[in-house]
């Protein structure tokens, strides 16, 4: 809980520099749960609602939890005039909605916080017979052997990080399979998966901007955070001035039987 409440202290930080997700993603998510008026929807982690505009634009009634309160505030004022969404500062572990249950219970990059042994059998709870789950994340990567930018990068990394970095490795279809094991061991149905790819191009000051939205790199000491950051500077400028970001996307839906 610690690193996930990091978010909180920066949320317009947080919402300028996190990346979006691809608008195909919320095409077939909104498809596949057949969302509209009637909908009741609960989302996991809403941030600064980066992934909830898409779905109150079905006009679906959206519950939406967050426990940072300067997340919440920031995410209130965002949608202010949207009577069809209500923001509670809480955590999926601690919500308790009374007797409501859930046409769709979606999370963007937030539901690996919670333990599967707690969370997928609140999802089977909360949710209605044959009503979706929807879980996503962005997986971006820095780490091309052909890009300049990214092996400048990396050496920065290496002087200040002391262990190896988790994104080395490109996400892929190999990568998917946690999760659709997941929800089959919970009792989903209909499990499907697709994978979302683009490519962005951020600028140094983009890119200390992202790293200013990560907690490992928030819990840094403060000389030490700003000296990296400089070298970091450095690094992208003398690679070109630009640091090509790859995303990819993976989108888990399924369904509770009937």
């Amino acid at each position: 809980m610690e690193r996930r409440m990091t978010f909180n202290e920066s949320p317009a930080i947080y919402d300028r520099y996190r990346p979006r997700y691809a608008p195909e993603l919320f095409d077939d998510l909104i498809r596949y749960a057949g969302l509209g008026p009637q909908s009741r929807v609960l989302e996991i982690g809403m941030g600064t609602g980066q992934a909830t505009g898409p779905v109150l634009a079905t006009g679906a009634q959206v519950t939406a939890l967050e426990p940072g309160s300067a997340l919440a505030a920031f995410a209130r004022e965002r949608f202010a005039g949207h009577d069809n969404l209500r923001v509670e500062e809480a955590d999926f572990e601690g919500f308790h909605p009374g007797e409501e249950i859930y046409d769709l219970i979606y999370s963007a990059t937030a539901f690996h916080w919670i333990r599967p042994e707690v969370g997928f059998p609140k999802l089977r709870a909360l949710l209605k017979p044959g009503a979706a789950v929807a879980l996503f994340w962005n997986h971006p990567y820095v780490n091309r052997q052909d890009e300049p930018a990214h092996q400048a990068m990396r050496q920065v990394y290496a002087r200040y990080s002391p262990k190896p970095e988790a994104d080395l490795k490109e996400f892929g279809e190999a990568d998917c399979g946690r999760y659709q094991q997941l929800l089959a061991r919970y009792g989903f149905a209909d499990i499907s998966v697709a994978l979302y790819r683009r490519t962005r191009q951020l600028s140094a000051d983009d890119y200390i901007g992202l790293m200013n939205t990560y907690s490992d790199h928030l819990s840094m000491p403060g000389p030490l955070r700003l000296a990296m950051e400089k070298d970091m500077r450095a690094a992208i400028e003398g690679a070109g001035g630009t640091l090509p970001i790859y995303d990819t996307m993976d989108l888990y839906l399924a369904r509770v039987p009937r």
